[in-house]
């Protein structure tokens, strides 16, 4: 293990890189490169961010469609306050209801509502054929349309 980590410090005579700050470069700008592909698409064809449809694909998958914000936080990887903006914006657009939680008054319970699956089952396709294009394609660098 000690060879593998001195094979891969940046040196500091030629300011080689490693090969794991590469690798992480690479993640970071393929990461930027599908959220932008994503929110692009999904907002001309459907009028969503990627945060918005990933609330509501979570909420989908649920039985009851619905689930405490704390728990869907985790499942989209927001944050409690970036998730509180996503679901006002959706609330507002009428695809999710707030509710205080029944057994847990300090809870609050985000429930997709009909016009809100609809919206999700719609753009499922858009938000697929994306991963598909982007998840395997060389990489764009970048937030411009792919030719």
């Amino acid at each position: 293990m000690v060879a593998s980590m001195t094979a891969t410090k940046v040196s500091a005579e030629t300011g080689e890189i490693s090969a794991d700050v590469r690798a992480w470069r690479e993640l970071l700008a393929r990461h930027a490169d599908i959220t932008c592909a994503l929110d692009r698409a999904l907002q001309a064809g459907h009028s969503l961010g990627m945060s918005e449809y990933e609330v509501l694909e979570r909420l989908a998958e649920l039985p009851n469609h619905s689930a405490k914000i704390a728990v869907v936080a985790k499942s989209v990887h927001l944050s409690q306050s970036a998730l509180s903006r996503v679901i006002a914006r959706l609330e507002t657009d009428g695809l999710v209801t707030r509710d205080v939680c029944t057994q847990d008054r300090r809870a609050v319970i985000v429930c997709l509502t009909d016009e809100g699956l609809l919206r999700q089952h719609e753009a499922r396709s858009t938000q697929r054929e994306v991963l598909a294009e982007r998840l395997h394609a060389p990489l764009v660098k970048s937030c411009e349309p792919a030719d």
